[in-house]
């Protein structure tokens, strides 16, 4: 019996930068699209609302710190910080991590997931705009791009992967040389005194891409997200729906683009397949990214922590199936609100997401320990 431990992707937005402050006014937030929420059709349950931890503020300490609290006693392991790494030695959102790392607290485990992408408006109705580009200027970029990974990967909360920092790219595609890349910081992590990287693709990047090939340890499983595009070309756009689920839609031409998806059928059809790199399975609560995109977005409907729980224990017998030196469950995510895609508490479940990892979770490794003793 396996004891899975639950790595959850963590948003470093939720307070003011200059950048956004410029771009879509002063003081703009994640949680300025959240509560501008409106619901698009019938049943829609929008906007929503955070329960205990209220609109909060990641400048704030201690709301870090009870993030931790919180998810340390109902049985998530770690988060994954996106880290917003331009080129150049350009970052944004970079704070709170920051002084998560400067402070020594939350007393919690973390690692890192590079969202190397390029800033558009696309889901503000603006898809020409460029906001920020994501830029490669190259090896010595990739130097100083390890100066500062460094200072995290020394950190004794930083998660690690047979005795190797864990370090997540978003995106392989957008790299111009995914193999560089991963030769240039392996050698830099070694020349620095640890045994390498445990370098790990994301769940956007297909399970075919030859990740090994390319120095790559690691991957989410791209299962989700495979699902998630057969049933969109399935189903289409707002033309192909089922009448029923049309009748319930606003007939303006804006709507063509609003994308509904039954979440029982999404985890119903996945399966998590094997790539050639150790592939680690992925959960995802919700999703419904309205708040950011309105009539451009993606709803899953039929969403709820019982639908959570079967995606845990899918994801359990897959990595009992496929035993790896480290069996981890990725939760996306944390608190992606302005993507409806979060296990933080909320006025309608309160805690019931959080519940059901430890149900599940928490409980197995009790359950293994004792069998152990």
């Amino acid at each position: 019996m396996i004891k899975p431990k639950v790595l959850a992707f963590y948003l470093p937005q939720y307070h003011p930068i200059p950048e956004n402050n410029k771009w879509w006014g002063n003081g703009f937030t994640e949680w300025t699209n959240v509560t501008k929420a409106k619901p698009l059709f019938k049943g829609h349950q929008q906007p929503k609302f955070p329960a205990d931890f209220g609109y909060y503020d990641l400048r704030l300490p201690e709301v870090r710190e009870e993030q931790a609290v919180i998810a340390k006693r109902f049985g998530v392991d770690g988060f994954v910080y996106y880290h917003y790494w331009f080129g150049n030695g350009k970052q944004l959102l970079e704070r709170p991590f920051n002084e998560v790392l400067e402070s020594g607290k939350p007393d919690f485990p973390f690692c890192l997931c590079w969202a190397n992408q390029t800033w558009s408006g696309v889901w503000h109705g603006a898809p020409n705009k460029t906001l920020i580009k994501q830029e490669y200027p190259g090896s010595k970029d990739n130097e100083l791009h390890f100066e500062y990974l460094f200072k995290a990967f020394a950190d004794p909360r930083y998660i690690r992967i047979n005795d190797k920092p864990l370090f997540m790219v978003y995106d392989l595609n957008d790299l111009p040389d995914p193999k560089k890349f991963a030769i240039e910081i392996k050698e830099a992590a070694i020349g620095a005194g640890f045994k390498g990287v445990y370098l790990m693709a994301s769940n956007l990047n297909y399970d075919s891409f030859d990740l090994k090939g390319n120095e790559f340890d690691g991957k989410v499983s791209h299962a989700f997200n495979r699902v998630f595009s057969e049933l969109r070309n399935r189903n289409g756009l707002i033309d192909k729906l089922p009448s029923r689920i049309k009748r319930l839609l606003p007939e303006q031409d804006e709507q063509k683009k609003l994308s509904v998806i039954d979440h029982q059928l999404l985890v119903n059809e996945t399966s998590f397949v094997k790539s050639n790199v150790d592939t680690y399975p992925m959960v995802v609560p919700n999703w419904d990214n309205t708040p950011r995109s309105s009539t451009r977005g993606v709803v899953l409907t039929n969403s709820s922590p019982e639908l959570f729980r079967k995606q845990i224990l899918k994801s359990i017998d897959f990595l009992e199936k496929n035993p790896l030196a480290e069996p981890l469950i990725f939760i996306k995510s944390w608190n992606e609100w302005a993507e409806g895609n979060y296990i933080e508490p909320d006025t309608v479940f309160g805690y019931k997401y959080l519940q059901v990892i430890k149900d599940t979770i928490l409980h197995k490794k009790a359950e293994t320990k004792a069998k152990i003793l």
